[in-house]
């Protein structure tokens, strides 16, 4: 269950998204993301934690990419799945965003 939690944040997807693009630096991450740099790092250690980013020296910088290939496949099952059944996960009352929590109970 934490592997999801820690894809849950929003942030961190995106950060994961950008990533299946390739490697990335701190400064590429905060201007995909529109967050701080502080807040973009501390969700990378976040993501370096699980085990799901890795980080390599070059210069000054880190360059960050993905650490597991699989993180792939289950991002492009979790979008696809999210294509065919989208709107009702959104709509969801349980699990759903909160304006579409409070809309399904007027």
């Amino acid at each position: 269950m934490a592997l999801f939690r820690s894809l849950g944040d929003p942030a961190r997807l995106a950060i994961l998204r950008r990533l299946t693009e390739g490697e990335a630096r701190v400064t590429d991450l905060v201007t995909c993301v529109g967050l701080a740099q502080s807040t973009v790092s501390a969700h990378l250690s976040c993501l370096r934690d699980c085990g799901l980013v890795v980080s390599r020296p070059v210069g000054r910088a880190s360059l960050h990419s993905l650490a597991r290939p699989e993180l792939l496949d289950l991002l492009a099952a979790a979008e696809q799945l999210l294509a065919a059944t989208g709107e009702a996960v959104d709509l969801c009352p349980t699990y759903g965003t909160p304006s579409a929590a409070k809309e399904s109970t007027r």
